[in-house]
């Protein structure tokens, strides 16, 4: 009895020890401890193969719950268009996510992944999402606050399919419209793009007072992860040709395309997405100099850095040619995580060999493990991997779709009113025995929303639920006697022989995205102008511009009654008729310079060559009024 009772003490005593062990084991769980204890506590029981795969961030389309248990992933991320089905209801996002996360959560060290998305004008990939206005027309408001509920909302409607990471904002300050992601920067003057750096706090949350400058921040499970990018100077190329050389000096670069990541690092932003396009012919991808030299050691950015999509890949021309070589120098240059993001074997081969052989030092794997794992414990990851289905409700709510049709009617800017400044227009009368809305756009939500819109590259026709198109609009405002006549591209005779009180005009660019948009001429389809030919020749107009930057209009002004930029508006058509019809004011103004000809470009305020057709800052304004009638 005596020699069980010393044994049962025995075994007691190895329980405890062994309980004490996976104490000490699992510190780096523990959510009150520092930060940094858990991330030295981690990082000190992490294989060179554990803390590769936290670098590597893959699509989803080649992820499995297997390859994240078995690889270690870090993160994945939806590419543009890439859903887990088509028009994916909330539920079947969560399912999935969870799913992958499982797999990562049954690895040795179970550490969570970063789900993340493309959410720049809204949660743009997701089926029946609230879509606003594109970053171009919220330049036109001139208001943080409303960027910033813009952000909040953006947050709700990300977290609503459980993903907790979005690729916004672009901060990018685009100098010449002929680029095709210039409908993604605010504006051409870094001061509107500051401002608008609001919309991080908005994603993020309110970082607390006397936070340490460069510190990650995230407020809780309402809020996502931000993502500033392109890192650096990618509105700046030459001709606005998409990932160009940005030829200017450094006086030029950090005056007009760095302050606004002074601005998103000081707010908390979590990560920072490095630009396909060069400075002075070399690649911003390779440039160790602005990544690690300014931006981590300057700018104290203690967030982690990420590639664009494939952006290693294009270090080289042709892409991926010399692979080795630009896995070495991206990583070197200060890259954290990589968007490989299908052959992630090859990547991680790639990089271990090149640890293993002192091409990339093991205290530059750190680092980027480290910034990874500190925004992973920021947000929470390691408490609440697994996102719940209680916050479904919000997307497309309609809370978020009466705020998108505010930031639509802030957004529009008048360039014109009537043909004589004392014969307005606008605002249209409601009551009106018959009207004419025409046009390509008038009736399209695809067209509405423009690239970034359920695709990549976003697509014509009715595209997401839950909208308004301009046409349907027009409709719910006008008086119910109001006859409203749709046709997209009428004949000047059909319009002489109606007799109608007047005519909306709704035209505009096709949704395109990133070099899809490259447009070295910036005129509209024919179709378009056919359309204002026959119907403005022939009636009193309001022309409705629908583009992601100014255009070639000048020839057509004379015809024009009256001119309405409302750049991509997205789902809430019915912020334009609230404008166009007086319940609300014109308060918009331009956020680029609205050039007369392609000649005068690029063209910003300020150059000594400034002759535009509109000016920087230039909109009209109108006061809310009654409705009217003839």
């Amino acid at each position: 009895m005596e020699k069980c009772l010393v044994l049962l003490i025995g075994v007691l005593v190895i329980c405890c020890g062994a309980g004490a062990t996976q104490a000490v084991f699992m510190k780096f769980r523990d959510p009150k401890q520092p930060i940094n204890v858990r991330i030295k506590d981690l990082m000190s029981r992490m294989t060179l193969e554990e803390k590769i795969g936290q670098m590597v961030q893959i699509d989803r389309s080649v992820a499995t719950n297997e390859v994240m248990r078995d690889y270690s992933i870090g993160s994945i991320l939806s590419g543009g268009g890439s859903v887990p089905a088509e028009k994916a209801p909330p539920k079947m996002w969560l399912g999935m996510i969870n799913d992958f996360q499982r797999g990562s959560l049954s690895s040795r060290l179970a550490i969570p992944m970063i789900y993340g998305i493309d959410a720049v004008h809204g949660h743009n990939n997701v089926y029946g999402a609230t879509i606003f206005p594109h970053n171009v027309g919220l330049g036109a408001t001139r208001d943080p606050v409303l960027v910033k509920k813009i952000g909040a909302a953006t947050a709700l409607e990300a977290r609503a399919t459980g993903i907790p990471y979005v690729f916004a904002p672009c901060i990018a300050v685009c100098r010449d419209p002929r680029w095709g992601r210039c409908y993604e920067s605010y504006s051409e003057d870094h001061k509107i793009v500051q401002a608008m750096t609001e919309i991080i706090p908005g994603l993020q949350g309110d970082i607390p007072y006397n936070s340490r400058k460069g510190v990650p921040f995230l407020a809780g499970l309402q809020k996502v992860a931000a993502c500033a990018k392109h890192f650096v100077g990618d509105g700046g190329t030459n001709e606005g040709i998409n990932e160009n050389n940005t030829i200017i000096d450094a006086h030029g670069l950090f005056s007009i395309h760095m302050p606004a990541y002074y601005n998103s690092i000081i707010k908390g932003v979590a990560t920072v997405m490095v630009s396909y396009s060069s400075w002075n012919g070399k690649k911003m991808h390779s440039n160790r100099e602005l990544i690690t030299g300014f931006l981590k050691n300057k700018l104290k950015f203690r967030g982690f850095v990420i590639s664009d999509w494939q952006g290693i890949d294009r270090m080289t021309t042709p892409a991926h040619d010399n692979y080795t070589w630009s896995i070495e120098t991206g990583v070197n240059a200060g890259i954290d995580m990589i968007m490989v993001p299908y052959n992630y074997t090859e990547f991680i081969d790639g990089l271990t060999f090149l640890v293993k052989n002192k091409f990339v030092p093991i205290s530059r794997i750190d680092d980027a493990v480290k910034r990874i794992l500190r925004v992973k414990f920021v947000m929470g990851l390691f408490e609440n991997p697994l996102a719940e289905f209680n916050m479904t409700k919000y997307l497309g709510c309609k809370e978020h779709r009466s705020l998108a049709r505010e930031a639509v009617r802030k957004s529009l800017v008048l360039l014109k009113n009537g043909k004589s400044a004392k014969k307005p227009l606008l605002p249209l009368p409601k009551k009106s025995s018959k009207i004419l809305v025409a046009g390509s756009h008038a009736d399209n939500i695809g067209n509405q929303c423009g690239g970034w819109t359920i695709t990549w590259q976003g697509e014509s026709g009715n595209t997401t639920a839950g909208g308004t198109t301009i046409l349907s609009a027009v409709k719910k405002t006008v008086d119910p006697e109001t006859e409203v006549v749709y046709q997209e591209n009428p004949s000047a005779n059909f319009v002489k022989s109606e007799k109608f009180s007047y005519a909306i005009v709704v035209v505009g660019e096709p949704p395109y995205a990133e070099t899809g948009g490259d447009n070295m001429n910036l005129t509209i389809p024919a179709a378009g102008l056919s359309t204002i030919k026959n119907v403005c020749g022939a009636v009193r107009c309001v022309v409705v511009l629908i583009t992601g930057r100014p255009v070639v209009i000048q020839p057509y002004l004379p015809t024009i009654d009256a001119l309405v930029a409302a750049w991509l508006p997205g789902t809430e058509g019915l912020g334009v008729t609230d404008v166009l019809f007086g319940d609300h004011g014109f308060t918009g103004k331009l956020p680029r310079t609205w050039f007369k000809t392609v000649n005068q470009l690029p063209m910003n305020v300020g150059d000594a060559h400034y002759d535009p057709l509109f000016p920087f800052g230039f909109g009209l304004t109108t006061k809310p009024t009654k409705a009217t009638q003839e």
